[in-house]
């Protein structure tokens, strides 16, 4: 009774908040609600079409007002002192201990997926670390104001993992969230201005996400763009803020195709329970799953299935065009020779279908690589382990898995092996904030949660403070890098120039083309040398090498990948004086600059090693019973467009970062000036490492940029160079997606590669990881 009591004062409060505001929803900026008049307006309705409330379309002026009241959240935030921070996070946990009844009565009127207790969690996690940040993250300071952006179907919790980190570091942040998430929102927003958040630290402009999103990174005052919800959002956002000069980090959380895979080690009625609640629960799900089963238990799963799909009622769908889509699923599945176990037949029409299990659906069906939202469950078999994780990495996501055996052993061999973010054992959907989890392959290019996902908030103090903006070029995307240079005659006078080759798979060769072009003098009066002109089939070649290798490297121990790398060192030592020839006569140093490079280049590869079996994940301390392991994965192919300045010292510097922490890595020289680099590979055969994980490509330079950005298996592009490539790059690796880490060669000084800070260094070490965490429970 008293529970019920409870609920219905809920329901009066909420109702009376938006009464309050005559169910006109607006803005909230600098510390307040902000109604304009004459805005466009969107109505938001429940389960049942009735009105819940309208929210406003945010126009330019609104924009500005918000970014302006953001820049004075700024200074108000660095004024707080860490412990202050902390306790107003603290404080707005007990609010919402307080009022979470309230914030999830709204959330489901507006079709919001939350959880008031995981928000809770969230803010007493978040609230220590602000109390620690300058104690335990030493040598880093908040990156600036942050637009934190959501699609419609994203989760309110999803939506926060972005915004309470960004608060805890000290950065005011702008909030656009969908349309559904808008409500619950704002009134977040309020109750953090009642726990004594500054005004202007936290704002919330309503609108289309991609559309107002790409306006609110347009003003000079964002620093970083960070978005969550489905891909294709991300993907149109991406594309609406190439050239602006604004970090995007995008995080597909909706919509990933997830393995539950059962070995026949497990408990079989544990895990058909669960993956019946995970696959058929009513409310609105971030994941699809698949069912992958090992063929000796295949039958006595599809048993149970029967069982518990019998009785269950038709769950809700979005839409009658969403039904059309699951019909459409499973008349492929079936044409493709799957069989059906449904706990009724499916309506004759309405946004209404039974839980659905697709038995022996192919693995290569639709229904399997990207399954359509509603209630569906292909299942598939396996013979093996091997197979089991080939069928878990069958899918273009790499959001998280889930784990059932009662052997630790092989739980722990597959998690390694599945390339995913987060891993379950004997679990699924579990969520901490301490759990660090990156997307990989087709679900993220950053990490949330945890101490790991606090970085991408936080800047080296060293580094520039401001992000400077530009105006995004008029490129033609689809003929970026297909220019020809001008053939030139060399000049007669003088010895004939040297002709040099590039390095693909361990071995110096030619282009595939065939081609070369001239490297001038710097005066550019006559041609100092002939390089290859490589292309798209040279970086092909590149990747096939690198491919091979890279999965071997980086299982190799940390410590076997420390000794190669103090090889390379030493080999460098002992190219020493050909390499500063090669820079004192083609980079234009003089010989004691060249000398002092060499000696900063071998130093710094032997930092490198030493940071190989150094930088470790480990246990984390999670509040319920169980282990929680965190560690660093290798990202895979690296493509790395190298700087003008430093040509040896930023080169060992980058391909340091990539080869210590396990990738593979395809160089490109600068293309005014190659010839340090193509002298460096005489190290690298000197080297005693694996044959394809370095390989030094050059030609121009967009031309290759252009073959890295195209190619799927390269997960990571870092590119020193112009800014019509840093747009083109932002505009074009979204499809997969690739982490990219852009800066513009005239931004960076000399002392940018001289200086050996500590934090400059863990700040490249950590653009080569993305982070895994598996949850192994122990009751």
């Amino acid at each position: 009774g008293s529970s019920f009591c409870f609920l219905i004062f809920f329901c009066l409060l909420l109702q009376a908040w938006l009464e309050q505001r005559s169910r006109s929803l607006g803005f909230f900026i600098d510390g307040k609600f902000v109604c304009p008049v004459e805005r466009q307006r969107c109505d938001l309705t429940d389960s049942k079409g009735a009105a819940v409330c309208s929210t406003a379309c945010a126009e330019d002026e609104d924009v500005s007002q918000c970014c302006s009241s953001a820049l004075d959240g700024l200074t108000a935030m660095c004024s707080l002192t860490c412990d202050q921070r902390a306790k107003v996070l603290l404080r707005l946990a007990s609010v919402l201990g307080q009022h979470g009844q309230c914030v999830s009565e709204l959330c489901g009127l507006c079709g919001v997926s939350t959880s008031p207790s995981v928000l809770v969690r969230m803010l007493q996690f978040y609230s220590s670390w602000a109390q620690l940040r300058d104690t335990l993250i030493p040598g880093w300071a908040p990156i600036g104001v942050v637009a934190v952006i959501s699609s419609d179907d994203c989760s309110l919790c999803s939506l926060m993992l972005k915004v309470f980190p960004a608060l805890a570091m000290g950065n005011p942040v702008v909030v656009i969230p969908g349309q559904s998430c808008a409500p619950p929102t704002l009134l977040l927003a309020q109750l953090f201005t009642a726990s004594g958040l500054p005004a202007g630290a936290l704002n919330v402009l309503t609108g289309n996400a991609v559309t107002l999103g790409a306006k609110v990174a347009q003003n000079p005052s964002i620093q970083y763009v960070a978005y969550t919800g489905n891909k294709q959002d991300g993907v149109m956002l991406c594309k609406a803020t190439a050239g602006m000069g604004v970090p995007v980090s995008v995080t597909p959380c909706v919509g990933a195709t997830c393995p539950f895979i059962i070995f026949d080690s497990a408990d079989i009625d544990s895990a058909v329970d669960e993956v019946m609640e995970a696959a058929f629960r009513k409310k609105r799900e971030v994941m699809t799953w698949v069912n992958c089963n090992c063929e000796s238990v295949v039958d006595s799963v599809v048993a149970r299935l029967k069982m518990r799909v019998a009785g269950k009622e038709c769950v809700a769908l979005r839409s009658e065009a969403e039904r059309g889509l699951v019909d459409a699923a499973v008349q492929e599945a079936q044409q493709q020779g799957a069989t059906l176990i449904q706990s009724c037949t499916p309506p004759s029409s309405g946004a209404l279908y039974p839980p659905t299990v697709l038995c022996g659906a192919a693995a290569a069906s639709s229904c399997v690589v990207s399954p359509s939202a509603g209630p569906l469950l292909p299942l598939i078999t396996f013979r093996g382990n091997t197979e089991a994780v080939t069928l878990g990495n069958h899918s273009p996501h790499g959001q998280a898995a889930s784990i059932w055996t009662e052997e630790l052993t092989l739980a722990l061999e597959t998690a390694n092996s599945l390339s995913v973010g987060s891993v379950w054992v004997n679990s699924h959907s579990v969520f901490d904030p301490c759990l660090p989890a990156s997307g990989h392959k087709d679900s993220g290019t950053c990490t949330d949660g945890g101490q790991e996902g606090l970085y991408q908030f936080l800047r080296p103090s060293s580094c520039s403070s401001v992000i400077v903006h530009s105006t995004p070029a008029s490129l033609d995307y689809a003929k970026f890098g297909e220019s020809v240079a001008s053939p030139i005659i060399p000049n007669e006078s003088g010895s004939a120039p040297q002709f040099y080759l590039q390095f693909v798979g361990g071995k110096p060769c030619k282009a595939v083309s065939g081609r070369s072009v001239p490297v001038l003098t710097p005066g550019g009066e006559s041609v100092l040398a002939y390089v290859p002109d490589g292309g798209r089939k040279d970086v092909r070649n590149a990747v096939e090498a690198a491919i091979k290798v890279q999965p071997g490297w980086m299982k190799k121990s940390p410590t076997a990948r420390a000794q190669s790398l103090y090889a390379l060192a030493k080999a460098l030592e002992a190219k020493r004086r050909d390499i500063v020839v090669s820079l004192s006569s083609h980079a234009g140093l003089s010989v004691d600059e060249a000398e002092n490079e060499v000696e900063l280049s071998v130093n710094r590869l032997t930092v490198w090693a030493a940071y190989c079996d150094k930088v470790r994940g480990g246990s984390l301390p999670m509040p319920r019973s169980g282990s929680a392991l965190s560690f660093p994965e290798a990202l895979g192919v690296v493509g790395v467009v190298l700087p003008e300045k430093n040509p040896i010292l930023s080169m060992v510097t980058l391909l340091g970062a990539a080869v210590a922490t396990g990738n593979a890595v395809i160089l490109v020289p600068n293309q005014e000036n190659p010839l340090p680099v193509l002298a460096f590979i005489q190290v690298l055969q000197a080297s005693d490492l694996p044959a394809g994980l370095v390989n030094v490509i050059t030609g121009s330079r967009d031309q290759l940029t252009a073959a890295l950005a195209n190619h799927n298996v390269i997960k990571a592009i870092w590119y020193w160079g112009g800014a019509e490539g840093c747009q083109y790059l932002q505009y074009t690796c979204n499809s997969p997606l690739k982490t990219l880490r852009l800066c513009s060669d005239k931004n960076k000084p000399s002392q940018y590669w001289t200086r050996s800070l500590p934090v400059l260094l863990e700040d490249l070490w950590r653009s080569g990881v993305q982070w895994k965490s598996v949850w192994i429970p122990t009751a």
